[in-house]
């Protein structure tokens, strides 16, 4: 096919040495990426390895800049001008000052994306290093492959987060994770369902009294089961009508444990653009693992109030890394923007140390969580993981790619494997078309998590 008439341009004499292929034959090793970066003095476009992870703090450093990924309405106007859905790596296109990172002049040969046309040019290092001669060359990228997160290990994760607590923090390590954090104690209203979930003898009323106790909690219970979701016959008047006749005893308890738990940290005002906010993941995640723990056969079945907590619960690090990282929280969200392709896990721990998922499930642990829900939250990033309560960390796995190939923005995804759908016993068909409905209900989705802020 005929390149757009801007990428002709942007190559220049470069163009006759280019060969085209279908971007899933492309070599992943020479791809490239260029990030459009932009702060109150001007903007930026640097290019890289496609897997690389930018160390936009370094860059900054070295510029005396604040630069950060440009706003996604400004990137699409730039895009537009240039009569292209997604820019390749051709700093031309926009006439930016450019930094190209000193990795790429390494290349024997280098392939250039076209997404919307499915397409890789492909051309040789020298012809790529002619055609950005007037760029600026040094490193500030790192490869994602050299920082080791430990994704199996429980033991190491204490030793991990004081480590990044005294490299950050003045404060005197203590035996506590909470007294440590200085984080609030496990609220009332969840000590009083984890006491609710022992107990043998616990009825209906016991729930409704609890849920009743915390008018807030009890407001958000109510206006949860007459959503569209649940599309509810009549009226929901009464928590006693939410629990018996629409929700459930089980779900209850697990929305109200999620919800008190989600209460008892700010969301911080910063955030990653681009992704969806943080009761949004939980409401999707949760909405997911229930779906998946439902459709496995029943021997392998794992509890569902359990899988849906766990879901509910998936991103409660986020809340903890902005608690107690608040001065660093800023350069991981500038960092998730620049590196989408990249996990969350590999920024957070190459920046700080630890990753959400290990500071939330110790505190989860500290807490007297389930060992459900403790270990799925831990574990959720590694599909591989062979250890107790495994299934439920796999569940949560699974449902993020699923929800991510669906264009939720939940962060990174990867491909799934059909040995893991035959490991969880299930139908890869029947599970794609559940996520295909389940993603449909969209609206639905953003209202319920709309409910969950007091």
């Amino acid at each position: 096919m005929e390149l757009p008439v801007a990428v002709q341009q942007a190559l220049g004499a470069s163009a006759s040495g280019v060969s085209l292929r279908n971007a899933s034959q492309a070599n992943g090793e020479e791809l490239l990426r260029m990030a459009l970066l932009s702060d109150s003095a001007g903007n930026l476009q640097v290019i890289c390895r496609k897997h690389d992870l930018i160390d936009l703090e370094a860059l900054n450093k070295r510029l005396g800049r604040d630069f950060r990924l440009m706003k996604r309405r400004e990137q699409v106007r730039v895009r537009e001008r240039a009569g292209l859905k997604e820019l390749p790596a051709l700093p031309s296109l926009t006439g930016w000052p450019t930094v190209v990172d000193s990795r790429v002049d390494d290349m024997s040969a280098v392939a250039l994306e076209l997404e919307e046309h499915d397409l890789a040019m492909v051309m040789p290092g020298a012809d790529f290093r002619a055609l950005t001669s007037k760029a600026e060359r040094w490193s500030f990228t790192t490869d994602p492959q050299s920082i080791e997160v430990n994704l199996d290990d429980s033991e190491r994760d204490r030793e991990q987060l004081h480590t990044a607590l005294k490299k950050f923090t003045s404060v005197r390590i203590q035996q506590r994770l909470e007294d440590t954090l200085e984080l609030p104690p496990l609220p009332e209203t969840a000590q009083r369902i984890i006491h609710l979930r022992v107990n043998p003898n616990a009825v209906m009323g016991d729930l409704v009294d609890i849920v009743e106790s915390d008018p807030s909690l009890a407001a958000q219970v109510v206006s949860w089961a007459s959503s569209s979701f649940y599309a509810a016959a009549g009226q929901v008047r009464s928590v006693h009508d939410a629990v018996s006749r629409v929700l459930g005893f089980d779900l209850v308890m697990n929305l109200a444990m999620g919800l008190s738990l989600g209460r008892a940290l700010k969301q911080p005002q910063d955030h990653p653009e681009g992704y969806v906010d943080y009761w949004q993941q939980a409401i999707w995640q949760a909405q997911s693992a229930g779906v998946l723990a439902s459709m496995m056969p029943r021997g392998q079945r794992p509890y569902f109030g359990l899988a849906y907590l766990a879901g509910l619960l998936h991103n409660f690090g986020h809340l903890v890394l902005a608690h107690v990282f608040p001065p660093h929280f800023k350069l991981v969200c500038r960092s998730l923007e620049v590196n989408p392709g990249i996990d969350s896990s590999v920024t957070e721990h190459y920046l700080l140390g630890i990753t959400r998922e290990q500071v939330a499930a110790q505190l989860m642990e500290n807490w007297g969580m389930p060992d459900e829900v403790t270990l799925a939250i831990r574990f959720q990033k590694n599909p591989a993981y062979d250890g107790d309560c495994q299934v439920y960390a796999k569940l949560i796995w699974l449902g993020r790619q699923l929800l991510t190939a669906r264009g939720v923005a939940l962060g990174a995804g990867e491909a799934v494997p059909q040995s893991f759908y035959d490991e969880l016993g299930l139908d890869r068909d029947a599970v794609e078309a559940q996520f295909d409905e389940l993603v449909s209900s969209k609206d639905s989705i953003m209202a319920m998590a709309g409910m969950m802020n007091p």
